[in-house]
């Protein structure tokens, strides 16, 4: 019978815009530790988009990110933070498309009838998850209602 670790999760400060070449020298230094049969304890390297200095692993030991860090170009502190699973979560899962829109934004349509027309938002119930648009290419104004997932922002209000 294996006992099984708690795995806690960390955060590396690197240099931006190379997280991406610090996870792939971590990743290779793991492969390299697994086939000398010696598990450094990591079971996950992720890179969450639009989170830019930071290189954020899973492990059970702490002492094996120091080992897999060490003398790695462009991680800024050898002193990873723990992170909790919420702030993980909350970086890893995307936002909702109606959270990024507001009233005024030109938006296109993606699915549905209207599929690949443009239309400017002219109100949003966010608790139903809908939108009221108004379509850019029609002769005459009419406001049509779609859900929120229907649309994807192109362009904010005023711009």
């Amino acid at each position: 019978m294996s006992i099984r670790r708690k795995t806690s999760f960390y955060a590396l400060r690197t240099t931006m815009g190379r997280e991406i070449d610090v996870a792939l020298v971590i990743e290779s230094r793991i492969k390299d530790l697994k086939k000398q049969n010696r598990d450094p304890g990591v079971k996950a390297i992720f890179v969450p988009p639009g989170v830019r200095g930071y290189v954020f692993l899973e492990t059970s030991r702490l002492a094996s990110i120091y080992r897999l860090i060490s003398e790695v170009k462009y991680v800024k502190s050898g002193q990873p933070i723990k992170v909790s699973l919420e702030e993980v979560e909350r970086l890893v899962k995307p936002k909702p498309v109606i959270e990024m829109i507001k009233e005024g934004d030109i938006v296109e349509i993606v699915r549905g009838p209207f599929r690949g027309m443009k239309a400017q938002v002219i109100s949003i119930d966010r608790n139903k998850n809908m939108v009221v648009l108004s379509i850019l290419e029609a002769a005459f104004n009419v406001p049509i209602t779609v859900p929120g997932d229907y649309v994807k922002p192109t362009r904010k209000s005023g711009v």
